[in-house]
């Protein structure tokens, strides 16, 4: 009791307390705008000199009128310090160049930050970018980069470096539309990622042109989009067995070799689809696709969560729903084959839209989920392989849930072990904090 009072009086500030064995503590509470971000989704991502990045999906300064109820949203930096607080600064708001509806720049990102060596930062918008979008008039997405300043008294450079739905045909984004996923950086700085929508598959009902797998590649100053796969490029109708409306980011294995979820397609029943894995593989002319896994809704159903690597070669995700209670859970597909599944019962965790942290040190998983525990506003959990389960925080567990709820994003890891991440909602105006645990 006397935590809750103290926390609850403190939490301008931050509020630290343990939870069994972990310690739980808000760094920052987000304001919203005018003058800062509101609701983050996407995960977070260090710097070299341990400052933290991540963008919000609202909040911002811009005067658009697509931004008028909730914001466009921004790119902020957390840094530390000395005395253990946080000093938090927006170094962009997206909408800053607009016409009406349609943000130049980008507008409403849902996925976090990658961070090359020199420092410069890569994401997405889920929309905007100024081109004409067949299906929605505040646009159809971007790819963007933050560069550094030179020196304290300069901003950060702000560039846009690719704005989706640049061929259209038949109303249609040959290109892709609708990015939500994280974007991944190769050793030779090529960008990868994937489009919910468009590209050259059949589509189906729902499905939006199936979505796509793209590169981003550098020349010259310029930069250049190539469709590696697009989706529903099998099966007819609202049927596409290699999957369909990919909604997170990819992953490389050591080979090369491209994996990732799609929401939807795979099994023919129902008309949409459970969703896939699937593995794209270079070859002499093209990517080819191969399904690993398609559920048929007698177990874990829509995966939509970005995938991870072990040292042994299995495969690590998350999926929506499912049985036995239809809350969903994590699960585990071997390099040889084989699926195995830890189920959450909503007590435990709901619905995870993120995937797991895979901590080789500790040899556990760790994750969040934006529903369910105590509160029903999610929870941030451990697994010690196989199976065994445990809750390390229950959102919402302090007076006006000052310790933030409905958490979207998936946690990353310090070098001390310290885990870190945001919730949507929650912290001192309801906009979200950013926080850390202890395991």
């Amino acid at each position: 009791m006397k935590t809750t009072l103290l926390c609850a009086l403190l939490v301008i500030l931050g509020c630290e307390f343990a939870l069994g064995q972990a310690q739980y503590k808000v760094l920052y509470n987000l304001a919203g705008g005018p003058s800062d971000g509101a609701n983050p989704i996407g995960a977070l991502v260090f710097d070299s000199v341990g400052n933290l990045y991540g963008t919000t999906s609202g909040g911002g300064t811009s005067s658009s009128p697509a931004c008028a109820e909730f914001g466009c949203g921004t790119v902020f930096e957390l840094s530390p310090n000395v005395d253990g607080t946080w000093s938090e600064k927006v170094i962009y708001s997206f909408c800053s160049k607009f016409s009406e509806l349609n943000c130049q720049d980008g507008s409403f990102p849902q996925a976090g930050l990658v961070l090359d060596a020199t420092g410069n930062l890569y994401g997405m918008t889920s929309k905007g970018g100024g081109r004409p979008c067949p299906l929605d008039t505040e646009g159809c997405g971007t790819i963007f980069e933050l560069s550094p300043p030179s020196s304290h008294a300069t901003a950060w450079k702000y560039s846009v470096l690719y704005r989706f739905c640049a061929i259209e045909q038949g109303g249609v984004c040959k290109d892709g539309d609708y990015p939500l996923g994280r974007l991944a950086l190769d050793s030779s700085g090529k960008l990868y990622g994937t489009t919910r929508r468009g590209g050259a598959g059949h589509g189906g009902e729902g499905n939006l042109d199936g979505g796509t797998v793209f590169e981003l590649s550098p020349s010259g100053g310029r930069w250049t989009e190539s469709v590696l796969y697009s989706f529903c490029s099998f099966g007819t109708g609202n049927y596409c067995p290699d999957g369909a409306a990919p909604e997170a980011g990819v992953t490389f294995d050591e080979s090369g070799n491209i994996y990732g979820t799609t929401a939807f397609g795979g099994a023919s029943f129902p008309r949409h689809g459970y969703g896939t894995v699937y593995e794209l593989s270079p070859g002499s002319n093209e990517w080819n696709e191969t399904v690993l896994y398609a559920p048929l809704g007698n177990g874990g159903v829509y995966p939509r969560a970005d995938v991870s690597f072990d040292r042994l070669g299995n495969l690590f995700s998350t999926f929506l729903g499912g049985r036995p209670d239809g809350a969903g859970g994590v699960f585990r597909i071997g390099p040889h084959g084989g699926v195995t599944a830890t189920p959450f019962n909503g007590e435990d965790g709901d619905t995870p839209t993120s995937g797991v942290l895979i901590d080789a040190r500790r040899a556990v998983l760790y994750g969040t989920t934006p529903m369910g525990g105590a509160a029903s506003l999610g929870v941030i959990y451990k697994i010690v392989p196989p199976s065994q389960e445990s809750v390390l925080h229950s959102f919402c567990s302090l007076d006006g849930c000052a310790d933030g709820g409905s958490p979207e994003g998936s946690l990353i890891e310090d070098r001390l072990g310290n885990l870190y991440g945001a919730t949507t909602g929650g912290g001192a105006y309801n906009e979200g904090v950013v926080f850390e645990i202890t395991p």
